[in-house]
C-alpha cells in the first residue's frame, strides 16, 4: 500500500479515504491534495512516488506542473492588476498593446482574451518552440493574426495562446512578466510554492511526469465503434484541420515536452505553472477570504472576476463548457462543490477551484497524467470534500 503523508482535520477523514484510494483503484502514481475552509488548511496530504525513473519518494514539498491549472493562476494576476485600477477588463486589448489592433483586431476587449472569446486559438504559420519560449516570437505573431471568427460570437478554449494573449497584457500593464507580476504580488505575499517560470534552484524539487496511453485509440477505431456521443468529438480530433487540433499546433514542433528544465524555466502562462497542492489552495483560499491576513480580491472584485462570460458549444473542446473572466465555472459533468464556485482543471488531472458559499479552497496535484471520461481522481476528492462539508 501507498503511504499517505500530511494532515486531515477532523471530519474530513473521507478526503484521505478517497486520496487512499486513487492510489490502490484508480492509478495514482504521486500526488498531493489539499484543502482550505475558511482560510484555515483542513486536509493536506501527500503521498507516492514524485520521480518513478529513480526511485524518489513525492515530499511534502515536491513541486508538480499542473498545465492548464495555470491558468487560474494567471486569471487571478490579471483581476488583481484590474481591482488596483490599471486594468480595464472591458477596455480594447490595443490600449495596452497597440500592435495588437491589426487584422481586425482594434476592438477586441481585454476580457475576451480571458474568456477565450478572441477567435485567437491558433496562428496561420506555427512559431519555432525556442522562439516561443522566448516569449516576444509568439507574441508578435499574434498580434499580427487574424482572428478564425468573428470575436465575440463564440467562445472555444484558447488552450496554448490564452497565455501569451493574456500575459503580454499583463506585462504591459504591469512592466513585468506575467510570472515575475505573479511571483512579486501573489506568491510572495501568501508564501506559496507555485512558479510561473521555474527558477533553476527548485529543479530538484519537480517531479517527473508519467504519461498513461489510452486502451483504445477512437482516433483510428472503425467509426461503427465509437458511442454516438463522443462521434462529433472524436470527427475533431481525426481532422488535422479542427480547432481541436490546431489549437495545440501554434508551436513547431507542436509536441512540447513538459518534463525538460528548458520548458518549465520558460513563463508558459497557459500550461507549465509547477506547484504544490498546496500552494494552488492557498491561492483559491486568498480570493475568497482572508489567509494568514492576506486577501487577493475584495468581494466587487470577486464577483466580476466569476461572472459567467460565455456558455455553451466550444468551438474547439466540442463539447459545451462555461467560463467567466479566465476561471472555468461549474458544469454537470464538473460541478465542484457548488453553483457558486470557479476554478480550472489541468491536462491529465490537476485542479484548482475555490467556492466562496461553502468556504472551500481546494487543490490537487498528480503526476501521473491520465486525463479522459475515465479519469475520476479529481472527482472522487471533490465528491468526498462535499461528503465532510455535508
Amino acid at each position: 500500500m501507498t503511504t499517505i503523508d500530511g494532515e486531515v482535520a477532523a471530519g474530513f477523514e473521507p478526503v484521505r479515504e478517497a486520496f487512499a484510494a486513487n492510489f490502490a483503484q484508480r492509478g495514482d502514481v504521486g500526488a498531493a491534495v489539499c484543502v482550505y475552509l475558511d482560510g484555515q488548511p483542513m486536509v493536506d496530504l501527500w503521498g507516492g512516488v514524485a520521480d518513478p525513473n529513480a526511485g524518489r519518494p513525492w515530499a511534502r514539498d515536491t513541486l508538480q506542473l499542473v498545465y492548464s491549472a495555470t491558468k487560474g493562476a494567471t486569471a487571478s494576476a490579471a483581476h488583481l492588476l484590474a481591482q488596483r485600477g490599471v486594468l480595464d477588463l472591458d477596455a480594447p486589448v490595443a490600449r495596452y498593446w497597440p500592435e495588437f489592433a491589426a487584422n481586425g483586431k482594434a476592438e477586441i476587449p481585454v476580457r475576451w482574451l480571458l474568456s477565450h472569446q478572441a477567435g485567437l486559438v491558433t496562428l496561420d504559420e506555427p512559431v519555432p518552440l525556442a522562439k516561443a519560449l522566448g516569449w516576444q516570437a509568439m507574441v508578435d505573431a499574434l498580434a499580427a493574426q487574424r482572428p478564425v471568427w468573428t470575436p465575440g460570437t463564440a467562445h472555444g478554449y484558447h488552450g496554448r495562446t490564452w497565455g501569451w494573449l493574456v500575459g503580454e497584457v499583463i506585462r504591459r500593464v504591469s512592466g513585468r512578466t506575467p510570472g515575475r507580476f505573479f511571483a512579486d504580488e501573489i506568491a510572495a505575499p501568501l508564501e506559496l510554492d507555485f512558479f510561473i517560470g521555474l527558477p533553476a534552484s527548485e529543479r530538484d524539487r519537480v517531479s517527473r511526469m508519467v504519461y498513461q496511453q489510452p486502451d483504445v485509440d477512437f482516433t483510428t477505431a472503425p467509426p461503427e465503434s465509437i458511442p454516438e456521443e463522443l462521434r462529433e468529438l472524436v470527427a475533431a480530433w481525426r481532422d488535422p484541420n479542427s480547432f481541436s487540433n490546431r489549437a495545440y499546433a501554434v508551436t513547431d514542433p507542436a509536441e512540447i515536452d513538459f518534463n525538460s528544465p528548458e520548458v518549465q524555466a520558460a513563463e508558459l502562462p497557459a500550461s507549465n505553472g509547477i506547484g504544490t497542492a498546496r500552494g494552488l489552495a492557498r491561492m483559491y483560499a486568498a480570493l475568497i477570504g482572508e489567509v494568514d491576513g492576506v486577501r487577493l480580491l475584495t468581494p466587487e472584485t470577486l464577483a466580476s472576476a466569476t461572472k459567467e462570460q460565455a456558455s455553451g458549444a466550444d468551438q474547439v473542446m466540442v463539447v459545451p463548457s462555461r467560463f467567466s473572466s479566465g476561471y472555468m465555472l461549474p458544469t454537470a459533468t464538473d460541478p465542484m462543490t457548488g453553483p457558486n464556485a470557479f476554478g480550472h482543471t489541468g491536462r491529465g488531472g490537476s485542479l484548482g477551484f475555490a467556492d466562496p458559499e461553502h468556504g472551500i479552497a481546494f487543490g490537487y496535484v498528480m503526476n501521473h497524467i491520465i486525463g479522459g471520461p475515465d479519469d475520476v481522481r479529481a472527482a472522487s476528492l471533490v465528491d468526498a470534500v462535499r461528503r465532510a462539508l455535508a
